[in-house]
């Protein structure tokens, strides 16, 4: 039965609604454009128009994987961070807003230093959201991006040749868990976004994210903080005397990650808060 695209974006945001989706109408027109591959504008644009049956097909094909529990994210392949439209699947998570804060600090840090074109190591990198930001806001940093995923790494590949950054930020195998490649040397500023997810979180998590966003992203340990002790542990000599550490952290977690730079004799310096006032990022400087 012919359809309009009016009238198959309400029939999708009605499911989505049942199945408790956050955002329906915007889900709704995200799944008929890339259905379509109509642009927002163009869909506005021809909603009295009647839908292909194909087209309408693929777009109840696509609200059935939503439905289901698939991250939009996935199911449309790419996602905006920061002004950048960004490749994402399964290997990798989903950008969050939180993300933003630590690298606005990355930005700031690196704009700062930018007169010495500065060296940025992206730890955790996953998709390269954090680094590539800081390559693109700051055209003197020179950025590498560390992740233990192969699937990652080629995600982060596509997304710097995507956005003509491969010059300036290129990508490496590395484990945290392990002390740096001597051949990477040292680094003005590091951030990282690790796992950070305790133990018992992960048996909460929504199933958006439990059943797809890949675990070795998310689970930080049985208190979430494994990741933080092993680049303390094993990153630290990689970052030049009065450099930067930038860390992006979960929900209570401040207190016991300032404790254990204090440990180290790190200074903190600034504490990246969110819209609602909860600690989300922290920079700090080595003495």
């Amino acid at each position: 039965m012919a359809v309009k695209y009016n009238d198959l974006c309400i029939d999708i945001r009605r499911q989505l609604i049942t199945a408790g989706d956050g955002n329906p109408t915007m889900t709704a027109r995200e799944l008929v454009c890339a259905a379509s591959g109509k642009s927002k504008e163009q869909l506005l644009a021809d909603y009295n128009i009647y839908a292909p049956t194909d087209v309408a097909n693929k777009a109840m094909e696509l609200c059935a994987r939503r439905v289901s529990g698939e991250p939009l994210g996935y199911i449309l392949g790419q996602w905006e961070f920061m002004g950048m439209t960004l490749t994402v699947g399964p290997g990798v998570l989903i950008p969050r807003d939180d993300t933003e804060i630590a690298a606005s600090l990355a930005i700031k840090a690196a704009d700062d230093m930018a007169d010495n074109d500065p060296k940025v190591l992206d730890l955790c990198c996953g998709s390269g959201c954090i680094g590539l930001a800081v390559a693109k806001k700051v055209p003197a940093a020179r950025v590498v991006m560390a992740d233990i995923s192969d699937e990652a790494l080629a995600i982060c590949h596509k997304n710097a040749t995507d956005l003509g950054l491969s010059n300036r930020a290129i990508h490496v195998k590395a484990d945290v868990m392990q002390p740096p490649p001597a051949y990477l040397g040292k680094f003005d500023i590091i951030v990282s976004n690790p796992p950070y997810i305790t133990s018992a979180d992960m048996q909460t998590l929504d199933r958006s994210v439990k059943d797809f966003e890949p675990n070795i992203a998310l689970h930080g340990g049985e208190d979430g903080l494994d990741f933080y002790r092993a680049i303390l542990k094993n990153w630290l000599p990689a970052l030049k005397t009065g450099g930067k550490l930038i860390f992006e952290m979960g929900i209570d977690q401040a207190e016991p990650i300032l404790d254990m730079l204090r440990a180290e004799g790190i200074g903190v310096i600034g504490i990246g808060r969110d819209s609602g006032g909860i600690d989300r990022a922290v920079i700090a400087e080595t003495m």
